[in-house]
């Protein structure tokens, strides 16, 4: 457990730098960005296809691989559990960051060494 899950955080600025140290190996934001693409993917498809129970798929893509990374490859807890709102909300900024080559900065800020 790092020293800042114990910290109880307030605001998504506090939490921010958090998730990133808690996503600090390459190969675990890896799988969130598989996990996330999914998820973007199911939600365009249910929505041309109007296959609304594709919807329920969603949580499953993408948790999946995010735990999966949480518990094999970081080691850690996943924030979802502590701060599930502020977790969604910082994966979709990770995932958009990534995807338009601005996330290094960022992590670098946070104090990720694997930026």
């Amino acid at each position: 457990m790092s020293a800042n899950r114990q910290k109880e955080h307030q605001s998504f600025e506090t939490f921010w730098p958090f998730y990133l140290q808690e996503h600090s190996k390459p190969a675990t934001r890896n799988m969130h960005y598989v996990g996330t693409s999914l998820v973007v993917l199911i939600a365009l498809y249910s929505v041309l296809t109007t296959n609304w129970l594709l919807f329920l798929a969603m949580p499953l893509a993408g948790y999946f691989f995010a735990w999966i990374a949480h518990w094999r490859i970081e080691k850690n807890r996943p924030a979802t559990f502590t701060y599930p709102l502020w977790s969604l909300i910082a994966d979709f900024k990770m995932w958009g960051l990534w995807l338009t080559g601005r996330l290094k900065p960022e992590l670098q800020k946070a104090g990720v060494e694997d930026a």
